[in-house]
């Protein structure tokens, strides 16, 4: 995958087979935010959203999650992220990481939960928070000691 970027926008994602969060962040401030949750279960669909965001915001970088049983061990969708990772890569010519994002989508619950976002809105909101999740860890692993 990609070599270090000094500065830039990043886009992430958090991969599901029926709703994608997005996130944004920043590589030189080091701060990510929720951004869009996509519903779209074909390519076509979620690369022509992608391609409006990519649009929008210029990023210099895609960080999608990376997800893995509790262990680390691979499973199903650990294959099909990896493959919109490889998608990602390939339709928009950019780079792209990935991160683990074991347990994302259960502490965006526990977040919005805390911050009393309930039910249906909390359902709307939590991959792209989990995306959020997912971003912020790999912008705190960038910085130096």
């Amino acid at each position: 995958m990609s070599a270090a970027i000094p500065a830039g926008t990043v886009l992430a994602f958090d991969f599901g087979t029926r709703r994608i969060g997005v996130a944004v962040g920043e590589l030189d401030t080091g701060l990510a935010h929720p951004l869009a949750t996509i519903a779209a279960s074909r390519d076509d669909e979620w690369l022509r959203a992608v391609a409006a965001l990519v649009a929008e915001w210029r990023p210099a970088l895609f960080v999608v999650g990376l997800p893995t049983r509790a262990d680390g061990v691979p499973h199903a969708m650990t294959a099909r992220a990896q493959r919109f990772a490889g998608k990602l890569e390939r339709h928009f010519a950019l780079p792209v990481e990935l991160c683990d994002e074991r347990f994302t989508t259960h502490g965006a619950s526990d977040a919005l939960r805390e911050t009393g976002v309930r039910g249906a809105e909390r359902k709307r909101v939590r991959d792209r928070v989990a995306a959020q999740l997912i971003l912020q860890d790999y912008l705190d692993r960038r910085r130096p000691a």
